[in-house]
Formats: C-alpha cells, sequence, structure tokens
C-alpha cells in the first residue's frame, strides 16, 4: 500500500486513475490546482505525486520546482497532453521521474507507479537531502546546517552517488566502477583519501560521521553511523 496525491484539475482523469489504483489497496488524495497541492506537501509525506502538467493558476512543472529546490525527494508522474520531445525534457529537468502523455492507457499508469514505487526515495530529484546535508544538483551546490560546503568536483561525484544510495555497502572497487571514468588510473586507496576528504568537510567535529566504514567490506551513507577508519 502507499499514498498517492494525484493533481489534476480534470475529473475525467483523476477519477480513473483513483479508482483504479484504489483498487490495489492504495491511500488515493486528490487535489486540483498547484497551490494545494504545494500546501499539502509541506505538511503531508506522500509515496508517489501524479502531477498535471496543465493546472490553474500554476502549472504542474512550477510544483515541481517548488517541491524540489524545498528539498522533496517523492517521486512524481507528470500527465501531460504535450507530446513534443522539448517539453518532456523541460518536465525531466524539473525533477519530474517519469512522463505520461495523454491520452493513456489507466494500465500504465499504474505500472509507472509500481515501477516508482521500486525506487530507492533518495534517487528521486536534483535536490538531495539527508540530515543537516543538502545536495543541489543543478547549482553544484552542498550546504551543511545552511552554510556552504566547498568541493572538488570528484568530491562531489562522490557525495552524490552516496546520497542516492543511503545506507547500501559498496566496495571501493564498486565506487570506482560507479564514479570514476572506466580508464581512470584511480585506486582504492584513491577512494579512501576522496573519503577521508569528504569527512572532513561533512562531518561535524564533535559528531558521527556519515561515511560509515564497513570493515572487510566497503563503505556506507547513512546519517548517524560512528565514524569510522
Amino acid at each position: 500500500m502507499a499514498k498517492i496525491l494525484i493533481v489534476e484539475d480534470e475529473a475525467d482523469f483523476s477519477d480513473p486513475i483513483r479508482a483504479y489504483l484504489s483498487r490495489d489497496h492504495h491511500v488515493i488524495e486528490v487535489v486540483t490546482n498547484g497551490a494545494e497541492a504545494l500546501d499539502r506537501l509541506r505538511f503531508y509525506k506522500y509515496d508517489v505525486i501524479i502531477l498535471d502538467w496543465m493546472l490553474p493558476g500554476m502549472p504542474g512543472v512550477e510544483v515541481c520546482k517548488q517541491f524540489r529546490s524545498s528539498g522533496g525527494t517523492t517521486p512524481i508522474l507528470m500527465l501531460t497532453a504535450k507530446g513534443q520531445t522539448g517539453e518532456k525534457i523541460t518536465g525531466l529537468d524539473a525533477g519530474a521521474d517519469d512522463y505520461l502523455t495523454k491520452p493513456f492507457d489507466i494500465g500504465e499508469v499504474s505500472a509507472r507507479v509500481r515501477a516508482l514505487l521500486r525506487r530507492p526515495q533518495a534517487v528521486t530529484g536534483n535536490v538531495l537531502k539527508h540530515g543537516q546535508i543538502v545536495l543541489e544538483r543543478d547549482t553544484h551546490r552542498v550546504t551543511r546546517t545552511g552554510e556552504e560546503v566547498q568541493l572538488l568536483p570528484k568530491e562531489f561525484a562522490l557525495l552524490e552517488f552516496f546520497m542516492r544510495h543511503p545506507n547500501q555497502v559498496f566496495s571501493a572497487e564498486a565506487l570506482l566502477d560507479r564514479v570514476w571514468a572506466s580508464d581512470s588510473e584511480a585506486s582504492p586507496e584513491t577512494i579512501r583519501t576522496y573519503i577521508k576528504r569528504l569527512r572532513q568537510k561533512i562531518d561535524s567535529k564533535d559528531g558521527p560521521s556519515l561515511i560509515h566504514t564497513v570493515h572487510g567490506v566497503g563503505y556506507k551513507f547513512s546519517a548517524g553511523e560512528s565514524k569510522s577508519g
């Protein structure tokens, strides 16, 4: 079961989606404009947002931008009557995770929702937040407790990877494979060096490290873990 917010001003679309997803035992809420959607998202947590592009007062793409800029990570499925590639790119760049053009088969909406629910929460969006750390991918900016942290490009890439995969353990070799170029001459020692630098920059002086060493296995990003070598 998931809690799903549908933001759609046309009942001809929202009613069938609500009925179909309710049969899968999801909790469905419907709002009809962007301002109301943002109000809901400020106070309530949802597992998926189904967001129409054309809404009264505020377009769905603006709702998406504002939600992501505030640190929202809930997966977003964008619905629109627009079908041109450029507009799809605009929606995805705004932070949408998937895109469905009207008219659509109602079963496909359900399939897209299931796919989004399978994704780890942290992979969504261009703004990632864990505890006091906020990473803004578009502006290449990281802050801790509101203060900017200066990271080198590869430090930023490594932190982004960790934040998109919280609580997952990766060996040094896996990090090299996922973050460094295939023809890089970097080694596991390179990983240790970069993790040491990241810890110095993002950890509080008197608190636990966000990057935890799992001895004999690798590293994981997990707020609240004890600081380790």
